[in-house]
């Protein structure tokens, strides 16, 4: 194992980097690894449900990143983000391109008149059934890919003692399949899986486990050396930290 000292300055380095606007991974480029074989593809099943004149909106958007990688005409576009530093970016990047931004929670009622999508996204917030329903017009679709239950659950174990209860134990594919259908939706696809995620170094690991705290909460690297020396153990030995992500899909449709 490296010398303990140098270690310890590297983990707090990482911990006092630890800070992100929007959905950026890219400090930990090439250090982790995580999404890169489920059996689907978010963006390709967005694709097919995209048409030229179609009004979308972005639930939890982030700041942007991926509603601005589809190319679609920003006057057809809307995109909602509760997370304030994550707001705040958005009316700077996407409100001067014609987006109409509204800062809004994705568990609460939606800023929009009803019937008024052809096509809303969710790729890991949250959502009402009934409001995107209700915003939907009829035939229109709803994509959504999820953080399930058990995501990091090994890594989680790893750092954590005692390890904390499943942040969102109702985050099951069955359970969120019946929540739309039982507000009227049909269901096209419905996917899940739990995939590798892996580490190649222990700094990479604190940087993660700092800006999730809903499934770290309370890691410091302080409060968790113990953890985090065990990491480094299994890295020494194995050439890598491995865990599971827990990941769904639906694809669901408003009747006409």
């Amino acid at each position: 194992m490296k010398h303990q000292d140098t270690l310890l300055t590297q983990w707090l380095a990482e911990e006092q980097a630890a800070h992100m606007l929007g959905w950026d991974f890219s400090h930990i480029h090439g250090r982790y690894q995580e999404e890169e074989d489920l059996p689907w593809d978010y963006k390709a099943s967005l694709r097919r449900s995209l048409f030229p004149s179609a009004r979308i909106l972005d639930m939890d958007t982030g700041g942007g990143e991926f509603l601005l990688s589809l190319h679609h005409p920003c006057r057809l576009i809307s995109a909602t983000e509760a997370y304030p530093p994550n707001a705040a970016l958005c009316r700077q990047t996407l409100t001067p391109l014609g987006i109409d931004f509204h800062e809004a929670e994705g568990n609460g009622p939606l800023p929009f008149p009803s019937e008024t999508f052809d096509l809303v996204l969710n790729r890991h917030g949250d959502y009402l059934p009934q409001e995107v329903f209700r915003v939907l017009k009829p035939g229109g679709i709803f994509l959504t890919q999820q953080v399930g239950a058990e995501n990091d659950r090994e890594l989680v174990s790893l750092l954590l003692n005692p390890v904390p209860p499943l942040p969102f134990p109702a985050q099951y594919l069955r359970i969120a399949r019946q929540s739309l259908e039982e507000c009227g939706f049909s269901i096209l696809e419905g996917l899940e899986a739990f995939r590798s995620i892996r580490f190649w170094d222990v700094g990479a690991l604190v940087w993660f486990a700092r800006i999730i705290p809903w499934e770290f909460p309370g890691f410091s690297v302080e409060r968790c050396l113990d953890g985090l020396r065990r990491a480094q153990e299994i890295l020494d030995c194995q050439g890598v930290i491995e865990g599971r992500t827990h990941r769904y899909f639906l694809s669901a449709r408003k009747p006409t």
